[in-house]
């Protein structure tokens, strides 16, 4: 890792203090520890390699050396952005969506809850975690992935949508220091709009498979199955169902799944 690009894309984004290594198992499980110790607030942790990184459901989420970005912000929530906690995850989707869009020209779109696709193709991952005192929340911890280059892309077998890296799109080369400068700064952007209608009306815009219908997976339950309609102002899922009846799914042990998979390009990365 070039840590004097690093040092120099850093400068132009409100980051207070960062930990870059050329290696680690996981940057979320460092900004929590560090988060233990006290970090400050936009404290960044970011590697170019990671060997232990997570998703949702403790999926695995590898990093070869220079091929993705791999990196987590710890935030120190405000008493009224602990209200919002549910609404973290989509602030990086909002985020990543932004600076993929104007820096690439590129029309990418937001999984709910937290996955950004291109082309129906996944190129990056969200888990974000949160580090507690007491029954409060002291640090929220956002764990951002996305690829950049062709290294970067995992496998297909067993997994839902086919993954992607920004280069596939792109046809050139990217500097991945400056998609990181970018996303942090739309990160600091959307905090300050957290929980407001213009967060939720650009979320909503740029929603994957909104209109379409789609299949809810919840563990050891019956899968739902209805149209997708939006999010509600908790950062639900909504969906109408064949009744007309509207319900609404809270992130959790939920997989979104669309129903007619073979409008994901053949893929299935999870």
């Amino acid at each position: 890792m070039d840590s004097i690009q690093l040092a120099d894309a850093l400068s132009k984004t409100p980051v207070t203090a960062f930990r870059a290594f050329e290696t680690i198992g996981s940057t979320n499980d460092e900004a929590l520890a560090w988060a233990d110790q006290g970090a400050a607030d936009f404290s960044l942790v970011i590697s170019d390699e990671q060997t232990k990184g997570r998703g949702r459901f403790d999926r695995r989420w590898v990093t070869r050396p220079g091929s993705s970005l791999a990196f987590s912000l710890i935030l120190n929530p405000s008493p009224v952005e602990i209200e919002h906690l549910s609404l973290f995850a989509p602030l990086c989707g909002l985020a990543v969506h932004d600076a993929v869009k104007v820096f690439f020209n590129l029309e990418p779109e937001i999984k709910w809850p937290n996955d950004i696709l291109i082309e129906r193709k996944k190129c990056c991952g969200i888990l974000v975690e949160a580090n507690w005192t007491d029954g409060i929340p002291n640090a929220v911890v956002l764990g951002i992935g996305i690829n950049i280059t062709q290294d970067s892309v995992p496998p297909s077998d067993g997994q839902l949508f086919s993954a992607a890296c920004l280069e596939e799109f792109t046809h050139c080369p990217v500097d991945r220091f400056s998609v990181l400068q970018h996303v942090l700064n739309n990160i600091q952007k959307w905090r300050a709009e957290l929980g407001t209608s213009r967060f939720f009306e650009h979320w909503t815009n740029h929603l994957a498979f909104k209109g379409e219908q789609v299949m809810i997976v919840k563990s050891e339950k019956q899968s739902i199955i209805g149209v997708e309609k939006g999010i509600d102002q908790h950062g639900n899922l909504v969906l109408l169902l064949d009744n007309n009846e509207e319900k609404a799914f809270e992130v959790g042990d939920v997989h979104l799944r669309p129903l007619n998979t073979s409008n994901n390009s053949g893929g299935n990365h999870a």
